[in-house]
Formats: C-alpha cells, sequence, structure tokens
C-alpha cells in the first residue's frame, strides 16, 4: 500500500502532503531530532543516518504488515521550504480486524504552532476509518502524557474526545497520561 493523502490550505496555514517515509528523509529527520523536546518523546536515538535506517525500515515493515502506517508530512507550498518535514502521525493498528487502533504524531519544531498536527491526525483518522471501517474499525485511541498540554490541545481540535487519566507505566511511559478517542461514527 503506497497511500498519499493532501489537506487542503486554509486562509492561515499552507495545504499539507502526507506520505509513506522514504530515504530522502534522513537529513530532515536528523534536523528535526536534534530538538530537544522532540528527542524527549522519541522511544530510541535519531542522531544519525544509521538511527534513521533503522527507523525507516520499521516504517516500511509496518506498512508491508498493515499494524504501523506511518506518514510523513511536509507543508506543500511553493518557494524554498516549501516541502519542508513539518512532523509525522501514524496509525498503530496491532492485530488486524480489531475494534481500535492507536495515534501518535509529532510536529518539527519550526512548524509548531501552525495547525500541522490536528490537521494530519485528523486527515490520517478519517482515512483510517474509510480504510478499516469494513475490518471492524470503530475507534482511534490517543495517548500523551499529562506533562504535554500541547498533545492535548491537538487531540481536542482533532476531535478526539477525552476519556480518563491513565496511570505511569515506566519506562516508555514515565507519567500519567490522558486517553483521547475518536470514535468512527462521531460527527464530521
Amino acid at each position: 500500500m503506497n497511500t498519499t493523502l493532501r489537506v487542503d490550505a486554509t486562509p492561515c496555514a499552507p495545504a499539507l502532503l502526507l506520505r509513506p517515509w522514504g530515504e530522502a528523509d534522513i537529513g530532515p529527520l536528523v534536523e528535526a531530532f536534534r530538538d530537544p523536546a522532540l528527542r524527549r518523546g522519541a522511544r530510541g536515538p535519531m542522531e544519525s543516518a544509521e538511527d534513521v535506517r533503522a527507523w525507516l525500515e520499521v516504517q516500511r515493515s509496518g506498512w508491508v504488515t498493515g499494524e504501523r502506517l506511518g506518514f510523513a508530512v511536509q507543508e506543500d507550498r511553493p518557494g524554498p521550504g516549501g516541502g519542508a518535514l513539518a512532523g509525522s502521525v501514524v496509525i498503530k493498528r496491532g492485530d488486524l480486524g480489531q475494534e481500535s487502533a492507536e495515534a501518535g504524531y509529532w510536529t518539527a519544531a519550526h512548524a509548531r504552532g501552525r495547525g500541522v498536527a490536528p490537521r494530519a491526525l485528523e486527515a490520517v483518522t478519517r482515512w483510517a476509518f474509510e480504510s478499516f471501517g469494513a475490518d471492524g474499525l470503530e475507534c482511534v485511541k490517543l495517548l500523551h502524557q499529562v506533562d504535554n498540554p500541547a498533545s492535548c490541545r491537538v487531540a481536542e481540535k482533532a476531535r478526539y474526545g477525552f476519556r480518563q487519566i491513565l496511570p505511569a507505566l515506566p519506562p516508555s511511559f514515565p507519567v500519567p497520561g490522558h486517553l483521547h478517542v475518536r470514535w468512527a461514527g462521531d460527527p464530521a
């Protein structure tokens, strides 16, 4: 599956192009992960081309198995920097046919505060329901740590309703978190 999604421009923000990750993303990913805020939430190092290649292989394998459908998010506008990597959004499905999936995302430092994450998350969530609803997908869950209010705002803007506070689960989730959920039947 080689899926590319486009999110229309708004009066305040350029269009977005969401596409599978590729070799051309190595340099931009190394650059994006120089940001300390992004590194804090990362599951592993992304400091070298070798680190990124290993991560890209996980992304490629995820598309093959259908368990991890990751998209590079880039702003789609003319001019210098117009195609710059702006972030990432992923749908993690686990066992195929499950009624739920999990969404994840991050935004590069230069693109924060411009609506990239909620717009990309909304597009991928809609695509997931359209693509996998017939297979039983009923909801997409989103988890973030309570000390990340920006992620809470992204969830709300992408119409993921807050459900509950989750306990910490070190080492991958060292502090309590929020669970947000978006249901397939939620109004558009």
